[in-house]
């Protein structure tokens, strides 16, 4: 049988058991699938039942129950991936924002776990983290070039104009080594 990278059928190509089989239990077992390789949000889930020409209906029914056994929870997932970006890759709540809405976050709840999850001194700090790292790899680098490699850098992960002046500014003004 054909298969994806992530190891479904394409799009329009259900196994023959697949189009014998109860739709509901169908999407279900897609969803389970899914979920196996790593978690989701409701939004992500559905649209993967739609790739496959899962009916509107039956892929409600499934997504509604698997939502019902916990294993599909959009503040959850929300959660955890605020916590493990901001800390592993240092992003702003701009670029977790942003991140949060393409896999299909309600805004309401990207405001909320943004707000228990990023405060500003820990934007701050991860800013500041993250100067202090790639300064390192910048001796014989002019200030004024390290600024502007600097906040670009910083922008690109989502921190303001504002944040990133005064954190590389900061930064350059200690003795480098």
């Amino acid at each position: 049988m054909i298969s994806t990278p992530d190891g479904e059928p394409p799009g329009d190509l259900l196994t023959d058991q697949d189009q014998q089989a109860d739709p509901v239990e169908v999407a279900k077992q897609i969803i389970l699938r899914q979920l196996s390789h790593s978690p989701k949000t409701r939004h992500q889930l559905a649209q993967v039942l739609a790739k496959r020409n899962v009916a509107p209906d039956a892929a409600a029914a499934a997504l509604d129950r698997i939502a019902e056994l916990g294993y599909i929870d959009d503040a959850a997932f929300a959660r955890a991936w605020v916590e493990s970006r901001h800390r592993s890759r240092g992003l702003a709540q701009s670029a977790l924002r942003r991140e949060l809405t393409e896999r299909g976050v309600d805004r309401d709840l990207i405001d909320e776990v943004l707000v228990e999850g990023v405060s500003v001194e820990s934007e701050r700090a991860a800013a500041r983290a993250l100067v202090d790292k790639k300064l390192r790899s910048m001796s014989g680098v002019s200030d004024e070039t390290a600024t502007r490699r600097l906040v670009g850098m910083l922008n690109r992960k989502g921190y303001s104009a504002g944040v990133a002046f005064t954190v590389v500014r900061e930064a350059l003004a200690m003795p480098r080594g």
